[in-house]
């Protein structure tokens, strides 16, 4: 079953307009809905995917062709369309799979055949909250811009957990230790901010060169599900079955100790990200408390099982889910913003 859609209120398309996040797009997700067939997209080894190239009849791709270019300069270049005129649009694909029914605009470079992607969706309120924490609170700024029904988004580079945990989580020539390490810490973000559906399939990991070794990144790449749900286990990647080989190596790799270390660590970064941004994120959460994300049975169970982890009732109160990420957000990393800066 999808989620439910929630509509953008006009306090988050203020607070997105004060943030230069909303736009006026040349293309708009109902444009790419024209399209005439679809044919199923198959990857390089010859295998289906969740994806489906569409295509337009041949006034409809001229209008689109250009105005997804425009839109993906005013993404990547804040619209200087001066280092656009040798970009072209390759291909659109369609993914009904995706709660929000992505479009993947693959943008070529005609000069040396280079691509990117950047993906069209429909606009869900829980989304672009989920974007927008992902922005403020991990270590990866993302990029994303909406105007009414229309959600814009970069491309997240990285392989796909499910992938990585089938090829190459058992490589030799990956540090084992590295990437248990990183999936704590992953794990950890998600729990901190309420971001749920963290199978391994909705999440990336990227793999970087370092002095003697490698440094791991895992980015989630599905916001869809930002603090919907009732069941505290819904945010924690480690209780997935599709993580299940993660979880094991992390359990293999790291002792008891370690791993309470990386959560301290991550903890204290998140709390110097707060810090840094503390009153964008106060007008942050001033909008999300008021914004229905849930529905009201969800609310009250989160709020219960959050008591019974922190031992206390502060969550009790709380009428929405925004105002459950707020008290999470501070009881998860409270003694470590009063090391950072004194703010609490």
């Amino acid at each position: 079953m999808r989620k439910e859609f929630f509509a953008v209120s006009e306090g988050l398309q203020k607070y997105l307009e004060k943030y230069k996040k909303r736009k006026i797009f040349p293309v708009r997700y109902s444009d790419l809905l024209n399209y005439r067939f679809r044919d199923a997209l198959k990857d390089k080894n010859g295998k289906l995917t969740h994806w489906e190239t569409v295509h337009y009849d041949l006034k409809e791709m001229e209008f689109l062709r250009t105005g997804l270019v425009q839109t993906y300069a005013m993404l990547k270049t804040e619209g200087n369309e001066r280092f656009s005129i040798h970009l072209d649009v390759e291909r659109i694909d369609f993914c009904e799979f995706g709660n929000s029914a992505p479009f993947r605009i693959r943008i070529i470079n005609r000069i040396n055949g280079n691509y990117d992607h950047f993906y069209i969706k429909q606009a869900d309120a829980s989304r672009i909250y989920g974007l927008e924490l992902e922005h403020l609170l991990s270590p990866h700024a993302i990029v994303f811009q909406y105007q009414k029904n229309t959600l814009v988004e970069e491309h997240i580079a990285g392989i796909p957990g499910d992938v990585f945990q089938k090829h190459f989580l058992h490589n030799p020539l990956h540090n084992k230790i590295r990437i248990a390490k990183e999936f704590v810490k992953f794990n950890e973000r998600c729990f901190a901010r309420l971001l749920g559906d963290m199978r391994s399939y909705n999440f990336v990991v990227s793999a970087i060169p370092d002095i003697e070794d490698f440094q791991y990144h895992f980015r989630a790449i599905d916001f869809d599900q930002q603090c919907y749900e009732g069941n505290k286990k819904f945010y924690l990647p480690q209780f997935y079955k599709e993580n299940f080989e993660y979880v094991q190596l992390t359990l293999g790799s790291l002792s008891t100790e370690v791993i309470e270390q990386y959560r301290t660590e991550e903890r204290t970064s998140i709390a110097y990200r707060v810090f840094d941004c503390r009153h964008r994120l106060m007008e942050f959460f001033n909008t999300m408390i008021k914004d229905e994300l849930s529905e009201n049975y969800k609310i009250k169970l989160l709020a219960q099982q959050l008591n019974e982890h922190h031992n206390n009732h502060i969550f009790s109160k709380c009428k929405t889910m925004g105002c459950l990420v707020k008290k999470q957000l501070k009881a998860h990393i409270q003694s470590h913003l009063k090391n950072v800066s004194g703010f609490y």
